[in-house]
């Protein structure tokens, strides 16, 4: 069984990673040995996800974490699996509402460094859907279809001096975000499962965004299965914390829907 796992192991990171040897095998041998037959052989043995989506959630939890080196490494092996581009981009475009420029920044150019190095020609084509006239609309709508429509304009409910800020949910997360292509409604609530999960101390929305990405279809053995691509980036205890809240979700929506 060992001896399997180990196999499957290095099949799979030579997968992401051909040809190339990391050298932590000459200077860490016993770490590189260890780590590798948990990231690359248990992980991703353990489900049933497709290699694409294993990647773009591994990808958004190292931006949640602030893995800029990690990111770069696997955004190279999610490139070799067919992670394109623009979703990489629209990955890292989404961290900005959910984690701010002083994270997102140096992914972006992480990304763009690792495009120009592809030979990718930047800009890469738009995917907006919206202008700045119909942002605020169309964000409150995209709002309430994931949320439902009790949930527009009620981030801040209660602090009648904040409610610029439920408005720039609406418009700059949701309408300037999410109603982008390049990434469908269930992933941009995956990726944005992954930022929560990584950055902890995000239960409720951690929750609520489970709940809106299990109404796209995302159920509960597929976000357990998402947490467990993030363990070996992202460590125990935050993925221990958002086993709890997915568990929360799955009790919520089993209630509603009795």
């Amino acid at each position: 069984m060992e001896s399997n796992i180990v196999e499957q192991a290095h099949a799979y990171r030579n997968r992401l990673f051909p040809g190339f040897d990391s050298p932590f095998s000459v200077t860490d041998p016993e770490f590189q040995e260890r780590f590798d037959a948990f990231a690359f052989g248990e992980v991703p043995a353990s489900d049933n996800l497709d290699d694409k989506t294993r990647l773009m959630a591994i990808l958004a939890a190292l931006v949640g974490c602030r893995g800029i080196e990690a990111f770069q490494a696997m955004a190279k092996g999610a490139f070799n699996v067919g992670v394109t581009p623009v979703e990489v981009k629209e990955i890292v475009y989404q961290a900005v509402p959910y984690l701010g420029l002083g994270c997102a920044l140096p992914f972006l150019h992480a990304t763009n460094e690792l495009l120009e190095h592809r030979l990718v020609s930047l800009p890469l084509e738009g995917q907006a859907t919206t202008t700045m006239a119909t942002r605020a609309e169309a964000g409150a709508k995209k709002k309430a279809e994931l949320f439902g429509a009790d949930a527009v304009g009620t981030v801040a409910s209660g602090y009648a001096d904040a409610a610029r800020i439920d408005g720039w949910v609406e418009s700059h997360c949701f309408g300037d975000c999410y109603t982008r292509t390049g990434l469908d409604d269930a992933q941009r609530e995956m990726v944005a499962f992954c930022f929560l999960v990584a950055q902890g101390g995000h239960d409720e929305q951690l929750t609520g965004h489970a709940r809106a990405s299990m109404r796209l279809g995302n159920d509960a053995g597929f976000l357990v299965s998402v947490l467990a691509q993030c363990v070996p980036y992202i460590g125990y205890p935050l993925v221990l914390d958002a086993l709890r809240c997915v568990e929360c979700a799955a009790a919520a929506l089993e209630k509603a829907d009795a």
